[in-house]
C-alpha cells in the first residue's frame, strides 16, 4: 500500500463582470498531481477539461500555504490575488486517478478568492468562463432552471420511487423536495453543494459515472448505448471538470452565498464607487436570483452598509444615480453585516 501524500492547492477566482459571475479555468494536459497518466482519464474524451488553478504545495520554497497558492495562481494566470479565504481541505481516496495505479493519495486545500475581472496571462491557458454554465441549476433570475423541470425532476422522481421500502422511498423525495425547491418547499441559494452531491449520487453528473469504475470509463465507446444517455443529458446539466473540481466550485459558491448574509465581501466584487443598481446586479449573479429592489436598498442604506458621495452618474440611460461607497466603519458597528438572500418558492 502507498502511504505517500501529496499537498495540492486549488483556487475558485471569482469575479462578477456585466452581471455575470465568472470563474477563472485553467487547461493543463495532465490534471493530476500524483503521476502522469498520459490523459487516460479525461472527461468523456475532453482532451483538456476546464480545472480550477491549482498546483503541489512546495514546503521547502513556500513559507505559508497561502503564499503556494498565490505563487501558483500567479505563474498559471498572470493574476495577483487580493481576498482570499480558505474553503475546504479535499481528500477522497482516489480522487486523482493515479492514486488507482498506485500514485500517493492527494490532499488538496482550496481557497476561495474574489477579484475583479483582469485579462490572465500565465503558463496554464488561463480563461475567464460563466459559472452558471458548470452549474446551471443555480441561476434562477429568470425562473426556475429548464434543466430542473426536464431533467433534474423526473430523475429524482424515478430515484425515489426506486427506493426499497415506503420509508426510504419517502426520505428520498424528502431529500431532493428540499434540495432543489419541488413540491412547495423553498429553493436555499446556500445549498448548492448538497445539489451537487445528490445529482453526483444518481449519476446525473458524468464524474460519478468516470469515479465509480473508471476502469469502464477509459474504454467507453460514445458510439454505444451507454448506461445513462450522455449525448442527451450532458450539455443540460453542466460543463463537467477534471477531477473533483465541480465539487469544489459548488462548496466555493455555497460559501459565498452563505456569505452574503453576515459579511461584506460583495465589495470585494465592486468598483471604489458604484451605484446601489450595480450592487443589486453583483448580489443578484451571486445570489442565482432576483432581490426586491426595495427591501435591498433599504438594507444597505439603513444598515450602514454604504454612504453616499455626492457624485452621480451620468450613464445610467435616465435619472443620474447618485454613487456610493463601501462604509468600513459598519465592521466595528455590527456583528454581521451582510446583504441577505431571497427566498425562492415555486410548486412543481
Amino acid at each position: 500500500m502507498n502511504s505517500q501524500v501529496v499537498i495540492g492547492l486549488n483556487a475558485v477566482i471569482v469575479a462578477v463582470t456585466q452581471e455575470s459571475p465568472r470563474i477563472l479555468t485553467v487547461q493543463r494536459a495532465d490534471h493530476s498531481l500524483a503521476g502522469d497518466l498520459n490523459n487516460r482519464n479525461n472527461l468523456i474524451r475532453a482532451e483538456r477539461p476546464d480545472a480550477l488553478p491549482f498546483g503541489p504545495f512546495d514546503p521547502e520554497n513556500d513559507r505559508t500555504i497561502e503564499l503556494g497558492l498565490r505563487r501558483w495562481v500567479s505563474e498559471q494566470t498572470g493574476l495577483g490575488l487580493g481576498y482570499v479565504e480558505q474553503l475546504y481541505t479535499f481528500g477522497d481516496k482516489n480522487r486523482d486517478p493515479a492514486e488507482c495505479e498506485g500514485g500517493p493519495r492527494v490532499i488538496s486545500i482550496a481557497y476561495l478568492a474574489l477579484v475583479r475581472e483582469g485579462k490572465p496571462s500565465g503558463t496554464a491557458g488561463a480563461d475567464w468562463q460563466e459559472c452558471y454554465r458548470f452549474l446551471p441549476w443555480e441561476d434562477w433570475r429568470t425562473g426556475r432552471p429548464e434543466v430542473i423541470e426536464k431533467s433534474i425532476a423526473p430523475a429524482l422522481d424515478s430515484w425515489a420511487k426506486a427506493a426499497r421500502n415506503l420509508r426510504a422511498r419517502h426520505e428520498r423525495r424528502e431529500r431532493g423536495d428540499i434540495n432543489f425547491g419541488l413540491h412547495g418547499a423553498p429553493w436555499v441559494p446556500e445549498r448548492v453543494l448538497e445539489r451537487y452531491e445528490l445529482l453526483y449520487e444518481i449519476d446525473l453528473a458524468v464524474e460519478a459515472i468516470r469515479d465509480r469504475d473508471r476502469a469502464t470509463a477509459e474504454s467507453f465507446d460514445m458510439q454505444a448505448a451507454p448506461p445513462l444517455d450522455f449525448r442527451a443529458w450532458t450539455p443540460q446539466l453542466g460543463q463537467p471538470m477534471a477531477l473533483d473540481h465541480r465539487r469544489i466550485l459548488a462548496t466555493a459558491l455555497g460559501r459565498l452565498r452563505g456569505k452574503l448574509k453576515y459579511r461584506p465581501v460583495v465589495f470585494e466584487l465592486l468598483p471604489s464607487t458604484f451605484t446601489l443598481f450595480q450592487l443589486q446586479r453583483v448580489v443578484e449573479a451571486l445570489a442565482g436570483a432576483r432581490l426586491h429592489k426595495q427591501n435591498l436598498r433599504r438594507l444597505v442604506e439603513t444598515g450602514g452598509l454604504v454612504e453616499g458621495t455626492g457624485r452621480f452618474d451620468q450613464k445610467t440611460g435616465g435619472r443620474p444615480a447618485e454613487r456610493f461607497r463601501f462604509r468600513r466603519d459598519v465592521l466595528r458597528e455590527r456583528p454581521a453585516p451582510g446583504v441577505g438572500l431571497p427566498e425562492i418558492r415555486h410548486t412543481v
